[in-house]
């Protein structure tokens, strides 16, 4: 099911940037478009191709295309030009347009470009109208030159784990722009530009798979069902919380230890057990209770690790593991675009909300991600301390360091 809003139609089909007054001078979208303008101006084209190769592009196909196309099809707008060669268009993620509800765009390497461009086509042209627009030749000898760069150039790995933040047509502060900083762990991780609005992800076919495979998305239904479920926080364990607002929970010849800690999970199980008429004599609730009481050891050896590791001050602790749906539900509002299971103003209510969110829990960015690094290690690392919790522990770092992370750009408390 495909929903329209009608005042989400617009002409913005493909990018239109004016060139800047002074030559020398063109704020680009992002550091790679920035490159590329000097490249171009340079008519240095090999390197402008050295460049594609490494980050890939997109190409713009007719959503109903899309959507009809095999695996293996790879349809791709083309353009008939008045001398009579025709051109295909692709564009680099900065300065990629507003979603259009009617017209997606697709990822390639450049590498798959040297195959999948049609064969009638005579140039291909990066970036049309744009001030880094560069012109090339899509013959046979061309396409292999495409290849062996791409063989030489591409490495997947080498386009995660880094911060990449737009310059230009961006969100003002708010809570738009708050919401899309809460998913900076994950845009870390995958390589994405965390600050843009305008969705295009892995291109609509990556955005489809990716959600499908991942998350068991396969429609508009199943993507509102989730994104709410992860804007509620219902879809982690609501147990995590339970057990870490124990904590703080009052109890009579209380001294602060762990064992009051893990007293105060079981009586809080007895009371609720108490409210909804659920018995407490079963070996279903007597396994509930000490699986509670365990998972207090869990936590605190994954805070002893936080501290050590400058997660958490020395005397810190984590008060919720929310940010773990929080920052997956401000991703999962941009997937949904990209997907076009969402609309637009779908998609920017749900990172409104999960600003709100973030802002009644927790007071700081470095206590949103140590609440959502706790949850991601509850979920899948057993205690290891591996990847799972590394990687984001990388991610911490660089986002608590980079000058253009929005934790050192965007007030948590304010937006």
């Amino acid at each position: 099911m495909h929903v329209v809003n009608e005042d989400e139609l617009h002409d913005e089909f493909f990018p239109s940037i004016p060139s800047p007054e002074d030559s020398a001078r063109w704020q680009a979208p992002t550091d790679l478009e920035q490159h590329l303008y000097k490249l171009s101006r340079r008519d240095n084209g090999y390197a402008y191709l050295r460049t594609l190769a490494t980050e890939g592009v997109y190409y713009p196909v007719r959503l109903d295309h899309a959507r009809e196309a095999a695996e293996g099809e790879h349809p791709m707008l083309t353009v008939d030009t008045s001398d009579g060669r025709v051109v295909a268009q692709v564009y680099t993620a900065g300065v990629l347009p507003r979603p259009h509800p009617y017209l997606v765009y697709e990822y390639a390497t450049l590498g798959m470009l040297a195959h999948i461009v049609p064969d009638h086509v005579d140039v291909l042209v990066v970036n049309a109208a744009t001030p880094c627009e560069q012109y090339f030749l899509t013959d046979a000898d061309e396409r292999d030159v495409w290849l062996d760069l791409h063989t030489e150039l591409f490495a997947p790995d080498d386009l995660m784990d880094r911060v990449i933040t737009r310059r230009t047509r961006v969100p003002g502060p708010g809570p738009l722009l708050h919401g899309l900083a809460c998913g900076a762990h994950l845009c870390f991780r995958n390589g994405d530009a965390w600050n843009t609005a305008h969705w295009h992800g892995m291109g609509y076919r990556g955005e489809v798979e990716r959600i499908s495979r991942d998350w068991s998305v396969h429609s508009r239904e199943d993507w509102l069902r989730i994104q709410e479920d992860l804007l509620e926080r219902e879809l982690s364990s609501s147990f995590w919380n339970h057990v870490l607002e124990a904590r703080t929970m009052p109890l009579r010849g209380a001294n602060g230890s762990t064992d009051h800690w893990r007293d105060s999970v079981e009586a809080s199980l007895h009371a609720r057990a108490r409210q909804t008429g659920t018995p407490t004599d079963d070996t279903r609730f007597r396994r509930l209770v000490a699986e509670a009481r365990e998972l207090v050891g869990t936590i605190l050896r994954y805070e002893a690790r936080f501290r050590a590791d400058g997660l958490l001050p020395p005397d810190g602790i984590v008060r919720s593991a929310a940010a773990w749906d929080i920052g997956r539900a401000s991703k999962m509002a941009r997937w949904g675009l990209g997907a076009r299971y969402a609309t637009e103003t779908e998609a920017h209510t749900a990172l409104e909300r999960a600003s709100a969110r973030a802002r009644t829990v927790y007071r700081s960015w470095e206590e949103f991600s140590a609440g959502y690094i706790l949850g991601r290690c509850l979920h899948f690392d057993e205690e290891h301390f591996g990847s799972w919790y590394t990687t984001v522990l990388d991610a911490h770092r660089e986002l608590t360091t980079d000058p253009d992370s929005p934790w050192l750009t965007v007030p948590f408390s304010t937006p």
